[in-house]
């Protein structure tokens, strides 16, 4: 049930019987027509834009559309009034009966209320983390994964097919430098003296790795040239290092369906044929590209290069595919295995990078529209750094990672809902504060404590229901009296909770899981308020003494919110608080 849809579904055919009735033209393009909600909740419930954007086409006044439009709308039963404001927007007002509808609705549909099939089925490839396998995941990490893995699972709630894929980026030099580190804690471990030096890793995670290896190993490799032992500590300290990060994604909810190596496009031709791809299509020529930006002729070398023609698919400038000793840029890999996602038959990407790959979004989507012939659309959401804070000041540096502060030092210290449903507080290209001091605190300027206490308020009523004797089940709650929540405080929970499929599809539609935590919140503001106020009037309140039928309507009211809230956290990968400690 999407109340706003139906509603635009109202004003179509109103419109498609006024042009039957010859008051507007044939021919008109009803697409723009949208029902949302007002910018003023006091001018209505719902506001439709239909006399605006028809006025133009129709060569007719906006008003006088209107008003012909209010008098077909009223004469249904769900609307109440219809008042034409300003140059010609149309001002709703629903039914009491239309709000108290929806809560019926809710639960009946249990936590399935506003799940869309708007994605058809389509196959959705969500790309997120896909941290280098040097160590584990930090912070900056934590964000993305928390906002890929609400992402996808936003996605599937409006009809997708979502695969969440981790590219294991193991096919480049950081990677031997990661095998350099591990045998120097190998030969810390045997009891030499080492020193981190050429910028190895210095994090007391490879500590482990390197006992082991010693233990499994003995002294074999001590005093060995690397062109010994540089190829099986790769390989080695790869798996150590993927195993340290499924283990950090698991303490956050995290699954991915697919783990793809970069290693494994290399020497088996994946590249060349994505590249081939590319040039059948004669993209990829011998060029020289012209100076950066800010460079100035006696700093520049032009040279010839083997270039990818991005610019035919929206880039600034055409880019390099391979270097002048005949390997491949980091480009090219890039394209390789973008191309094996749109072999395996996705209809749309989405990438999810950290905030320092800004500069690769044009090449990116460039790459992929060449590839696809434009048919795969590729969405690249940058995640913006996160600044830590404790006790006002910024949070210090972890010892064990050796420079930077890791996932599970945030999840250790608030624990997993608390770090996803922050983390998605702001919109993902904005920067976050994490503050460990305000995440935690129990007041209405935390969002994940607001949200939480009214889902465990819900909870708390119906114990106390129960204990009252108060039948409070599935069959009891959907067949109370819902005509008794007539106050404005009461329909405002319902009007509320009737946004939610439309703002399901909104997010889906952007790509935009934060959405949901902003609307939870908003949500668990209007019932909050409404529980307040029942401290003042005892009409109000969820339990009524005396009388279980009236009860059993406000606990329909309450149950559903909670069957929302319940909903939207876990779109989040949050588990609903059954009660606050």
């Amino acid at each position: 049930m999407n109340l706003f849809a139906d509603i635009r579904t109202l004003v179509l055919h109103s419109l498609d019987a006024m042009v039957a009735e010859g008051a507007l033209p044939d021919g008109l393009d009803f697409t723009n027509v949208a029902v949302e909600p007002p910018r003023d909740p006091a001018h209505g419930d719902m506001a439709t834009n239909a006399a605006m954007v028809l006025a133009k086409p129709a060569r007719m006044k906006p008003r006088d559309i209107a008003q012909m439009l209010a008098g077909k709308l009223v004469a249904d039963i769900r609307v109440q009034s219809a008042d034409v404001a300003g140059p010609g927007f149309l001002n709703l007002r629903l039914a009491p009966a239309v709000w108290q509808g929806v809560i019926g609705e809710v639960l009946q549909t249990g936590t399935d209320f506003g799940r869309s099939e708007m994605g058809q089925g389509r196959k959705v490839n969500v790309e997120f983390v896909s941290a280098n396998p040097t160590g584990p995941l930090h912070v900056g990490h934590t964000r993305g994964a928390v906002f890929g893995d609400a992402l996808a699972s936003l996605l599937q709630f409006a009809g997708h097919d979502v695969t969440r894929e981790y590219y294991i980026n193991d096919g480049g030099a950081q990677v031997d430098v990661l095998a350099r580190s591990v045998y120097l804690r190998y030969l810390e471990a045997l009891g030499q003296e080492v020193a981190f030096e050429d910028g190895t890793y210095p994090g007391d995670y490879l500590i482990p790795v390197g006992e082991e290896l010693a233990a499994e190993k003995g002294d074999i490799w001590v005093d060995q040239p690397e062109s010994v032992w540089l190829e099986t500590l790769r390989d080695h300290a790869t798996d150590a290092m993927m195993k340290l990060i499924r283990a950090d994604l698991a303490s956050l909810g995290i699954e991915m369906d697919v783990f793809f190596s970069e290693k494994s496009l290399y020497g088996t031709g994946r590249i060349e044929a994505a590249i081939e791809d590319l040039r059948g299509k004669g993209l990829i020529y011998r060029g020289v590209l012209e100076p950066p930006k800010g460079k100035t002729p006696e700093d520049w070398e032009p040279r010839e290069q083997t270039l990818f023609k991005s610019t035919d698919h929206g880039d600034d400038v055409d880019r390099p595919i391979m270097k002048s000793d005949g390997g491949w840029t980091y480009f090219a890999p890039d394209i390789a295995y973008h191309y094996d996602k749109v072999s395996r038959g996705f209809d749309a990407l989405i990438d999810v990078f950290g905030a320092d790959h800004g500069g690769y979004v044009k090449r990116m989507k460039a790459a992929v529209s060449a590839l696809s012939g434009g048919t795969v659309p590729l969405d690249i959401k940058l995640a913006q750094l996160v600044r830590l804070f404790k006790d006002g000041e910024p949070f210090k540096m972890s010892k064990r990672a050796g420079n930077f502060v890791t996932l599970r030092d945030v999840v250790d210290r608030v624990g997993a809902d608390v770090t996803r449903f922050v983390m998605l507080t702001r919109k993902n290209d904005a920067p976050l504060d994490f503050d460990f001091d305000k995440v935690l605190e129990q007041s209405r300027e935390n969002p994940v404590f607001y949200v939480q206490y009214a889902h465990a308020r819900v909870m708390s009523v119906m114990r106390r229901a129960a204990e009252a004797g108060i039948a409070t089940d599935g069959s009891a709650l959907t067949g109370a009296d819902l005509t008794v929540l007539d106050h404005e405080a009461e329909l405002n929970v319902a009007k509320k909770l009737a946004e939610w499929p439309r703002l399901v599809e909104i997010a889906a539609r952007t790509n935009e899981p934060h959405r949901i935590a902003f609307y939870l919140y908003e949500l668990a503001g209007d019932f909050h308020a409404l529980w307040n106020r029942g401290n003042e009037l005892t009409d109000l309140r969820f339990i009524q003494e005396g009388d279980f039928a009236t009860s059993q309507s406000k606990m329909a009211l309450a149950r559903a919110v909670s069957v929302v809230i319940s909903a939207g956290l876990g779109i989040l990968g949050v588990t609903p608080a059954q009660e606050m400690r």
